[in-house]
C-alpha cells in the first residue's frame, strides 16, 4: 500500500490524456499537480494500435466531446503519450517534489514502464478482467492500485485471485481452476494485504451523483480486508472529499489545464485552482478526522475549567445542619465539587456555615 511520510491520504492528480498530445501541456500538467500539493501526477501509456481495433466504437461520453465521425482508434492515436517524453516527465515531476506515475493499457507499455523505476502500478478499470495483463502487472512485484469501475464484486475477487496467483507462482496459470485453487489458501490471500489497494470507481465521465454509490467503497474494504480508495469522475470536489471522510487511503482525481479544451476527459476534470482547493480540503479533513479517542483536546482544558459547574449552597446553611437536597445548587466556580456529588451529600452534616452561593466543601 502507498503511504506518505505522515500517513496522509495519497492524492493522485490524474492528468491522463488531458495533454492532448502536446508536450508543453504535459509538462504544464506536472507543474499544476505539484503546485496543487498532490503526491503524484499520473498519465496513461498505451499503443493505440494495440489498445483498440479499427472497429472499436467510442463510449457515449466520448462522442459528446470529440469528433462524431472519428473512430476510437483515431481518437486514441492523438492522445498517446510519446515514450520519449516519459523519462523527462518523470524527472521533471521528481524535481518538483511529486512522483510520476502512468497506467499501462497493454503488455508492451507495461514493459516500457518497468524501465522507468515507477514505485507503484495503477491497473485501470477496463483491465481488471484482462487476466493475462493483470497477471503481468502483478509479476512486477510493485504495489498495485486496482480500479474497479464497471466491475461486479465477483469480478473484483477474480482480479484479486489472479494477482495473488502471480505473487505466489512463477508461471502463468493453465486455467482459472488453477487460479481459484490457489486463491483458496489463506496464506496466498494474505499476500495482498499491504500490497494491493482497491479503488471504488464509476466509469462514466462525468459521473452523476446518483451513480457514485460511495458506500460500495466500504463494501470492498469489508469483503477483502484491503486498503481502499476512490477514483473520482464527478464534477467538483464534494465526492472525493466525502470519500476521504469514509476512509479512502488513496484518492485519484482527473484534472486539466482548461475544461474547455477538446478531448474525452476534460469535462470531468478539475482545473488547476480547483485541484489545489480539493487537496487543501482533503488535508484539512484528514487532520480534522483525528483519532478515534474521545477525550478533551489540549485547547479544551481551559474552557472545561471555565464552563463546568460545581456544587454551591442554594441558601444559607449553619454548621451541624443535616443537608437536604434543597441546600444545594450548582454554578461555575472554577473549582470545587462536581455536581454528581450532590446526591451523596444529602444526609451528611455541614462542617461550617455557608452563605448562599458559597462553594461547598467536604
Amino acid at each position: 500500500m502507498i503511504q506518505t511520510s505522515d500517513d496522509r491520504v495519497y492524492v493522485i492528480a490524474e492528468a491522463g490524456v488531458n495533454h492532448n498530445g502536446v508536450r508543453e501541456h504535459a509538462f504544464a500538467l506536472v507543474d499544476a499537480a505539484a503546485e496543487a500539493g498532490a503526491d503524484a501526477v499520473k498519465f496513461q501509456t498505451f499503443d493505440a494500435g494495440l489498445l483498440a481495433s479499427k472497429l472499436a466504437p467510442k463510449a457515449a461520453y466520448q462522442l459528446l466531446s470529440t469528433e462524431m465521425n472519428e473512430s476510437q482508434l483515431a481518437m486514441l492515436r492523438k492522445l498517446e503519450l510519446p515514450r520519449a517524453w516519459h523519462a523527462e516527465l518523470r524527472d521533471h515531476a521528481r524535481a518538483k517534489g511529486i512522483e510520476f506515475l502512468s497506467t499501462a493499457f497493454d503488455s508492451s507499455s507495461l514493459q516500457f514502464l518497468q524501465t522507468l523505476d515507477i514505485p507503484v502500478y495503477k491497473v485501470p478499470s477496463g483491465e481488471l478482467i484482462n487476466g493475462p495483463l493483470l497477471w503481468e502487472f502483478a509479476r512486477t512485484g510493485k504495489p498495485l492500485i486496482l480500479s474497479t469501475g464497471m466491475a461486479t464484486l465477483a469480478e473484483v475477487e477474480q482480479g484479486l485471485a489472479i494477482v495473488a496467483h502471480a505473487l505466489s507462482q512463477a508461471t502463468e496459470p493453465a486455467s482459472m481452476d488453477e487460479v481459484w485453487i490457489n486463491w483458496s489458501k489463506r496464506q496466498v490471500r494474505e499476500t495482498l494485504v499491504g500490497h494491493v489497494t482497491l479503488l471504488h470507481c464509476t466509469s462514466q465521465y462525468p459521473t452523476r451523483m446518483d451513480e457514485v454509490n460511495l458506500r460500495a467503497m466500504n463494501t470492498l474494504a469489508a469483503t477483502f480486508g484491503l486498503a481502499v480508495g476512490y477514483s473520482d469522475h464527478t464534477q467538483g470536489t464534494l465526492i472525493p472529499v466525502a470519500a476521504v471522510a469514509m476512509g479512502a487511503k488513496v484518492l485519484e482525481k482527473h484534472f486539466t489545464l482548461d475544461r474547455s479544451m477538446e478531448g474525452p476527459d476534460h469535462q470531468a476534470s478539475l482545473e488547476p485552482d480547483e485541484l489545489a482547493q480539493m487537496v487543501r480540503d482533503v488535508r484539512a479533513l484528514q487532520c480534522a478526522l483525528g483519532s478515534a479517542l474521545k477525550a478533551p483536546q489540549p485547547s479544551e482544558w481551559d474552557t472545561r475549567k471555565a464552563a463546568h459547574q460545581q456544587v454551591v449552597a442554594a441558601r444559607p446553611v449553619s454548621t451541624g445542619k443535616t443537608y437536604s437536597r434543597e441546600d444545594f445548587s450548582t454554578a461555575r466556580c472554577g473549582h470545587g465539587l462536581p455536581p454528581t456529588l450532590i446526591w451523596s451529600l444529602v444526609g451528611q452534616v455541614a462542617k461550617r456555615d455557608y452563605a448562599a452561593g458559597d462553594i461547598i466543601e467536604l
